[in-house]
């Protein structure tokens, strides 16, 4: 099936795509061939995967989404299939490669409308292992509060120096102090809790000097 069966809008964001990228999709289709239920392999060409092409695939994966959920949008069963296929390459890549919060998001809504948990519990294990103590911090300020919570719980199991390394930041500073919290008295890490005292320490002795 031709792009351009789908439409003007997708033709217009693949077309805006760099070659590298639609390597991407085209390797997805071929290492999955039924992506949209399959757990992701590396897809060819995955070495060219870089910010951009991040940015480019939600782009895309957003489009396609959108159109094959349009009512009365024209098209076969058959091309509505081939976009939903399309869409799950596209996603694929992405769950396997994405360091971004904001693409995290977008696929956990996705898992969300079909009811996927078991691909939210994956996307949940590629927190810890793949992205920062400041993407998670975003994530914990996310409108959805399923992916918030996921953030939450992906940041109380990170190293104690990771946290500590965004407690200056005036966005991420106070929910890393959460979960350095956490770490302290729910979990009972005696790292943290000798951590906060020194936090507390600190607070009081600025509070005297003022």
């Amino acid at each position: 099936m031709m792009i351009e069966d789908f439409g003007a809008r997708i033709v217009s964001v693949w077309e805006g795509l760099r070659p590298a990228t639609r390597k991407l999709v085209v390797g997805a289709l071929q290492s999955n061939p039924n992506p949209a239920s399959a757990t992701p392999r590396p897809p060819a060409g995955v070495r060219d995967y870089d910010a951009r092409a991040d940015w480019e695939l939600s782009r895309l994966l957003f489009a396609l989404d959108e159109r094959a959920a349009e009512s009365g949008n024209g098209l076969t069963t058959e091309q509505v299939n081939e976009l939903r296929r399309m869409a799950g390459a596209c996603a694929s890549v992405l769950q396997a490669q994405t360091q971004s919060a904001e693409v995290f998001s977008q696929l956990v809504d996705r898992a969300m409308k079909v009811k996927d948990y078991a691909l939210i519990d994956r996307l949940a294990d590629t927190l810890t292992h793949r992205f920062s103590a400041g993407e998670m911090c975003e994530l914990v300020r996310n409108t959805n509060p399923v992916v918030r919570a996921l953030a939450h719980e992906a940041l109380v199991q990170l190293p104690l120096n990771s946290l500590i390394g965004t407690l200056d930041d005036p966005l991420d500073g106070e929910i890393a102090r959460d979960a350095i919290a956490r770490q302290a008295f729910e979990f009972g890490s005696d790292e943290a809790r000798q951590f906060m005292a020194v936090l507390d320490q600190e607070g009081s002795d600025d509070t005297l000097m003022d």
